[in-house]
């Protein structure tokens, strides 16, 4: 049997298995590398620059990454090289001293990773679509690594100090490039661009999908509540160590987060048959406003346990009402472009925005800068208010939008009953 002819249950299991080394790397990146930044003498400014860049930068660079494997099916491939360029940059950033070199190789190191992800969550939503795979137990698989990766980088830190942050990356890239080699590709069933002639530059789906309002106020919705994270994700680890707590209960808390986001994905396509991926937007982002008001008063532990377990619903909710949105709203052959958009327009420009000016409000005032983080989800609440208003299931756009000519003109607007929901 082929890696393409893999049965469902194969794919469900080469495809976790991934996430789970994927996340290893995130699990080191997202909390450990402002630390390591910090350990080399950089400053708050210099810290956000290089935390924010690649968020700008990629928004050139995924969704034409993205769009090719669309088209070529060549997800796998692409999976494979950009893992193993992501090890090559991380032992590259280890002997980078200065602000310029940690800058060129930390940011094509996150581009690098950041356009693994839409390739991987493309892969998984056409295990869905072909054999009505559940998203959230594939996906969980990742939070479940991220968060001993969390836990063990915490202790790291403690017993070695923040100049192992780096190499506690390199660790997960060196995984992520072995493990890559047991990818499947896309699922029979998928289907894939048939305009192999059009340039990407004029393709049709991109454009298609941000002509309708409905996607657009998902890009704002969904994009505002990781952009809303930019403080903690940041800054988070730092914040706790001013406070005092160590290195072990930093890598807890973290931890904690992550673990109230596998309770959720386990439950996840309950939870969108029950409330609807508006709704579930509308929930996340609710509870994100509460939190980083809450955070912003500095509280102890007694007090940032429970808040981190909401980690499970403002992060977590989110991103699984997100994907189930792309599920639901967009045919298969736009799938790889809608995922790019989300991750490089939304999350990217968003989150790049929303981590520059975390950098200078930690400047001015520590965790007072939750505050603007609280901001950024009431923004959000907003658009997903008017998406409960004006989409209400069904495909945004027809599934024959490929084969038409790829101009703006000739997108039709499906007027389709919702598809069947992930997991149901």
């Amino acid at each position: 049997m082929s890696r393409r002819d893999v049965s469902p249950k194969q794919f469900a299991t080469r495809l976790g298995l991934f996430y789970g080394a994927l996340f290893v790397v995130y699990g080191m990146h997202v909390p450990y590398m402002p630390v390591w930044l910090d350990w080399r003498g950089l400053s708050a400014s210099e810290i956000s620059t290089i935390m924010a860049a690649p968020l700008f930068l990629r928004v050139f660079l995924t969704p034409g990454v993205a769009l090719i494997a669309d088209r070529n099916g060549t997800h796998r491939g692409l999976l494979i090289g950009l893992a193993w360029l992501s090890l090559v940059l991380v032992l590259g950033l280890s002997q980078a001293e200065t602000f310029w070199p940690i800058l060129m190789l930390a940011v094509a190191l996150v581009i690098c990773n950041s356009t693994i992800m839409p390739l991987t969550e493309t892969l998984a939503v056409s295990g869905v679509r072909a054999a009505g795979l559940d998203y959230g137990r594939m996906r969980l698989w990742g939070s479940l690594t991220f968060i001993a990766a969390s836990f063990a980088g915490g202790m790291a830190v403690a017993a070695y100090g923040g100049g192992i942050g780096v190499w506690l990356i390199a660790i997960g890239c060196l995984v992520t490039a072995i493990v890559a080699h047991v990818l499947p590709s896309p699922m029979a069933g998928s289907a894939r661009s048939a305009r192999l002639d059009v340039p990407i530059w004029k393709a049709a789906e991109p454009r298609a999908l941000l002509a309708q309002p409905a996607f657009v106020m998902f890009l704002l919705a969904a994009g505002g509540v990781p952009a809303a994270h930019a403080t903690f994700m940041t800054f988070g680890t730092l914040i706790w160590q001013s406070q005092g707590l160590s290195g072990t209960w930093i890598g807890a808390l973290w931890a904690i987060g992550v673990f109230a986001e596998v309770a959720l994905f386990a439950v996840s396509g309950v939870l969108v048959q029950r409330f609807g991926v508006p709704r579930l937007l509308v929930l996340a982002i609710s509870a994100s406003i509460f939190r980083w008001v809450v955070m912003a008063m500095e509280p102890g532990l007694s007090v940032l346990i429970p808040l981190q377990m909401l980690h499970g619903v403002t992060y977590g909710v989110s991103h699984i009402a997100a994907m189930h949105f792309v599920h639901q709203a967009v045919p298969a052959h736009a799938a790889g472009s809608a995922q790019a958009l989300y991750s490089t327009v939304a999350t990217g420009l968003a989150m790049g925005f929303a981590t520059l000016l975390a950098g200078w409000l930690y400047t001015v005032g520590g965790a007072k800068s939750y505050l603007a983080m609280a901001v950024v989800s009431f923004l959000a609440l907003m658009a997903a208010l008017r998406l409960q208003h004006i989409w209400h299931g069904g495909l945004l756009i027809a599934e024959t939008v490929a084969d038409a000519p790829a101009t703006i003109d000739n997108v039709v607007v499906a007027d389709l009953a919702p598809e069947p929901r992930i997991g149901g």
